[in-house]
């Protein structure tokens, strides 16, 4: 049996027009001749939804369980239709997922037709939840969705979607309609699920395209939209390369920038760490992909990837003019050899950062190179002079000596002192040694071929041990350098530099007067550099001033004062700016996630509070109007007692009302950090005789010593504090006496960290709290379970905590012996002293 084929409508938000969309096509599919039913359809009571589903066969048939409660999958089998419409392909019904179901009746050669929507995918449950604020609990894996065999995007736009919410044709109530505005149903909510749902199908429109091309075996690059491989060699000038890429891509709509490294593996130190991260920002900040990739032929592995990603185009930088391979080999001619249909650029490379400078080979120094010139004009005659003092014949055992002397001077000074003690020690063997002795000329061609063997011998060993030399300083130098490094990146670990630590570290290693990090601010010729942080003395007022120069990127530099450095120090220098540009993106990054914790917790607060105060605020205030219009109505005459009744119903619900808008502003205040009290000594008594002003209850006690000491607190703050905790119990122990007691720290229990502190405690005997829900308790707009709707929106125990913790005091919750809660409010106790400034907060007030 052949397996079933299956359809999608996929759409970006609820209201889309899925439904709708799958009923219309059941009914065309109808229309035409083929077996539809209707397996499981969510018409949620709207009336178009109705109206097409109005003549299509249920399956099961109504009254039996199914299309609104789930799939039945049996019954559809067993009625085996060529088409079956099931909506809400991520929904599930006791414990099965619909997309297993849909499976199942796929395996019996069914096939399906379904909605889904973008929040449901798997991939993009994390970007979702980025957008939205909500984890949505059921997902369907993309390798599932993947597989089916179309897939069609149900589209509309923020505003027409917004605009069918406002009619009701999405949600039933009001309620759910101001919940949802002021949730998925904002516009740039909806902007970001649109966008998501047209990326995610341009994927698999992409994939399919490389299906395609790799079944049908295609090589050539198909332009399906313009996509640019720029080819970069690790080296800061190809930035060139990617900017002029970003300019050609600036007039082609939904064109897709690449830009590709290749690793052979034999390119030791050309390409540079620095230069590449660089790179690959200056990539993410044009909105490109960075790849690299591994391959021996660097134009071959750059044309074979181009094609992988279906590129129209491929960039590489030209080659240098002065290359005697300009035109015949190198990765240009090879990209050009192989690219095919694609287009090929050849950039001129501009001088990058550093592209003007060639490094010069290390040198050993003065201070051995002159010595090593003096050495190399004494210490051949001297040997000479020995030689003469002791007998021998040979002439081999005078080049043997001379040899050892010239090792001696390439030890010392390197290569050029080493040359000229061997042209030295030529001559003198020639004088002294070689027949006719005392003259520089040579009779037997022997000795004419044993001296220029000596010379080219002597040069070439002086050229190793030269080379020996150099390496074993440069080693040296390394060795230092990452001992340097190493030592600033544990002390960046163990201690958690700060940058201004940093550059002090950057001064004291070399030795300036001073070092600073340099911001751009602005762009092109309105951009000026600004110095974000020094250290040291005196501070300079432009770039312009530094004696040194670093560029960490385009937008960042570091600048040392005091004195020019060497080429080794400048490039200890690189390393330290890399390390200072991590600290400062990391910096950055931090910044920027506590910024847009903020935000979220705020977006959280204003979502949960219309969600929370749609029925809440609503309450009293219809209990208010119905009283005052009861009362102003001229046709109704009310006595003295119901008159009482009314007013009190007003009074009741304003008073309820006030207390609503207070925590929701306090709460605001206290998640934009913009809470600080103005602490001063305080009496537990006189603050819980303004805190139970107005409150009539025979069910309250105040058990509180005479000799209780004064706190640290503020007095308005304590007082809400002690409401909030009051009317909680009240509210939550309707049957129990609460009890307000007071307890003195000083030598007892109640301490914060080293401090003596002092305790208050609201203590009831209701039902209390579960041990793993004390933490929830404090959260904003947490309720207990069984609290009946219209008792308050959950945040006085939220309120309470934040001004508590304001003041440098405690809030806990314990449980009360016997059932029940306690609650304990503990604060340092007074010292007479005003607290130290910048303690507590900013200021009580609003900012």
């Amino acid at each position: 049996m052949a397996r079933g084929n299956l359809r999608i409508f996929l759409g970006a938000a609820p209201g889309a027009g899925k439904t709708f969309a799958l009923l219309e096509e059941g009914r065309r599919l109808a229309g035409e001749g083929f077996d539809v039913v209707v397996g499981a359809v969510a018409a949620k009571g709207r009336a178009d939804n109705e109206e097409m589903l109005e003549g299509l066969e249920l399956c099961p048939k109504p009254g039996t369980e199914g299309l609104e409660g789930g799939l039945d999958v049996q019954a559809v089998k067993d009625r085996a239709p060529d088409i079956v419409l099931v909506d809400d392909y991520a929904a599930a019904s006791g414990g099965v997922h619909r997309w297993e179901q849909v499976d199942a009746l796929l395996d019996a050669g069914i096939n399906v037709i379904s909605t889904l929507d973008i929040r449901n995918l798997e991939s993009l449950s994390d970007a979702v939840r980025e957008v939205t604020g909500e984890q949505e609990s059921l997902t369907v894996p993309d390798t599932v969705v993947r597989g089916a065999g179309q897939i069609e995007l149900v589209d509309a736009s923020p505003e027409l979607l917004r605009q069918r919410l406002a009619d009701g044709k999405i949600y039933g109530t009001r309620e759910e309609a101001d919940a949802a505005l002021a949730g998925v149903f904002r516009i740039g909510t909806l902007a970001a699920l649109r966008e998501l749902a047209l990326l995610w199908l341009a994927e698999r429109v992409d994939a399919d395209l490389s299906d395609y091309k790799e079944l049908k075996r295609v090589r050539e690059s198909w332009p399906a939209r313009e996509k640019i491989a720029v080819g970069v060699g690790g080296k800061s000038r190809d930035q060139v390369l990617v900017r002029r890429a970003a300019r050609m891509l600036a007039a082609a709509t939904g064109g897709e920038l690449h830009v590709i490294h290749v690793r052979t593996g034999t390119e030791g130190a050309a390409e540079s760490g620095k230069d590449l991260e660089m790179l690959r920002r200056l990539t993410a900040e044009f909105g490109g992909v960075f790849h690299a990739i591994g391959g021996r032929d660097v134009g071959q592995a750059l044309v074979d990837f181009a094609r992988s990603i279906n590129a129209t185009q491929i960039m590489v930088g030209a080659p240098s003019r002065r290359s005697p391979f300009r035109g015949r080999s190198g990765v240009a001619a090879g990209v050009l050899r192989d690219a095919g249909a694609m287009d090929v650029h050849l950039i001129n490379h501009l001088p990058g950062p550093s592209g003007g400078q060639r490094r010069t080979p290390p040198r050993l120094g003065r201070r051995r190179e002159i010595p090593a010139f003096a050495l190399a004009v004494g210490l051949p005659p001297a040997l000479q002079f020995i030689l003469d003092l002791l007998p021998h014949n040979q002439l081999s055992t005078d080049m043997l000596v001379h040899l050892t002397g010239i090792v001696g001077v390439a030890l010392l000074g390197g290569l050029w002192p080493a040359v000229a003690a061997a042209v030295l020690a030529g001559l003198i063997v020639n004088y002294f040694s070689v027949r006719p002795v005392g003259s520089l000329s040579v009779l037997d061609p022997e000795n004419v071929l044993a001296l220029l063997i000596f010379v080219l011998v002597a040069v070439a060993v002086s050229l190793v041990v030269d080379r020996s030399a150099k390496l074993s300083k440069e080693a040296h130098i390394a060795g230092a350098e990452a001992a340097v490094l190493g030592e600033l990146s544990r002390r960046a670990v163990a201690e958690g530099n700060s940058i201004p630590a940093f550059l002090d570290q950057v001064r004291e290693h070399f030795q300036v007067k001073g070092a600073g990090l340099w911001a751009r601010r602005g762009t092109g010729r309105s951009a000026v550099w600004e110095l974000r942080e020094f250290s040291g003395e005196p501070r300079p007022a432009e770039v312009s001033e530094a004696d040194t120069v670093e560029q960490l990127n385009g937008d960042r530099m570091l600048t040392l004062t005091g004195r020019e450095l060497s080429q080794d120090e400048r490039r200890l220098l690189a390393a330290f700016g890399a390390h200072l540009l991590a600290m400062v993106q990391r910096e950055e990054l931090s910044a920027s996630q506590r910024e847009n914790l903020r935000l979220a917790e705020g977006n959280t607060m204003r979502t949960s509070i219309l969600r929370a105060v749609s029925h809440d605020l609503r309450t009293p205030l219809a209990g208010i109007k119905l009283a005052s219009s009861s009362l102003r109505d001229k046709s109704i005459t009310f006595g003295p007692d119901e008159q009482e009744e009314l007013l009190a119903t007003i009074e009741y619900g304003a008073d309820r009302l006030d207390r609503l808008v207070s925590n929701l502003l306090d709460m605001s205040r206290i998640t934009a950090d913009s809470v600080a009290p103005l602490i001063r000594p305080v009496y537990w008594v006189d603050v819980v005789g303004e805190a139970l002003r107005g409150t009539d209850s025979e069910r309250l006690r105040v058990l509180l010593p005479d000799n209780m000491p004064p706190v640290d607190a503020d007095p308005g703050m304590l007082e809400r504090v002690i409401a909030n905790l009051v009317e909680n119990a009240l509210k939550y122990a309707p049957d129990s006496d609460v009890v307000i007691a007071g307890a003195v720290g000083g030598a007892g229990s109640a301490r914060i960290g080293d401090v003596p502190a002092s305790e208050l405690t609201v203590v009831d005997h209701g039902s209390g709290i579960p041990a793993d829900e004390v933490l929830a308790m404090f959260r904003p707009f947490q309720r207990a379970d069984d609290t009946t709707p219209g008792t308050g929106i959950g945040l006085g125990l939220a309120v309470a905590k934040g001004f508590t913790e304001a003041m440098g005091g405690v809030l806990l919750a314990e449980p009360t012996p016997g059932g029940g809660l306690t609650m304990v409010v503990r604060l340092p106790l007074s010292t007479g002293a005003a607290p130290e400034p910048g303690i507590r907060g900013a200021s009580w007030q609003q900012s």
